[in-house]
């Protein structure tokens, strides 16, 4: 345990379709510190927005999220993340198409990709979903910060059409699903 910070945080990187959705649906969880919109996954280094959206860099629109594991585990946050976007569609998330939306895993440790194997394996074995779940699994390599308008989009933007149709439903569902895994 490091001695100058004796709550030992960990980090979650995870793509799955715009990352104002995502960003939003995570900064409401116990536990979690800080929700970064950003890309990973590409060739590109230091990509924007617009190089992203070409679907020519290889980067996913993801969120990197710093959090404390003896609040919430990494698998709570992959339950969370999966119950929170579609995991079947490929590279697509409702209107949002490209491969900028896929859903994906960047594990940082083995202990990462072991939970996130396993637990595909429980939700392909449930049926949760009628079609298989495409989620990649991919090791982490490196993590671009969105540019500063993209970060906190929707507690900037709560009026915005894309906010209200799109993101607000996803808060919604998950104030519902678990009202006890969020900040008061």
């Amino acid at each position: 345990m490091d001695k100058e910070n004796p709550e030992k945080m960990e980090i979650a990187t995870l793509g799955g379709g715009c990352f104002w959705c995502i960003e939003a649906v995570f900064s409401e969880l116990k536990g979690v510190l800080k929700v970064e919109p950003g890309y990973s996954g590409g060739w590109v280094v230091n990509p924007t927005y617009d190089h992203v959206c070409t679907g020519k860099t290889g980067h996913a629109e993801v969120v990197q999220i710093t959090f404390e594991p003896n609040i919430i585990s990494f698998r709570e946050i992959l339950e969370f993340f999966f119950s929170t976007h579609d995991p079947t569609t490929l590279n697509r998330q409702g209107a949002d198409v490209g491969t900028q939306y896929r859903s994906v895993i960047f594990y940082h440790d083995d202990a990462q990709k072991v939970t996130a194997e396993k637990l595909i394996r429980e939700l392909s074995i449930e049926e949760k979903w009628k079609k298989p779940i495409v989620t990649k699994l991919e090791p982490y390599k490196s993590f671009f910060k969105a540019e500063e308008y993209h970060r906190d989009y929707f507690e900037r933007n709560p009026e915005q059409t894309y906010c209200k149709l799109v993101i607000e439903p996803k808060m919604n569902k998950m104030r519902k699903l678990f009202p006890d895994k969020l900040n008061q």
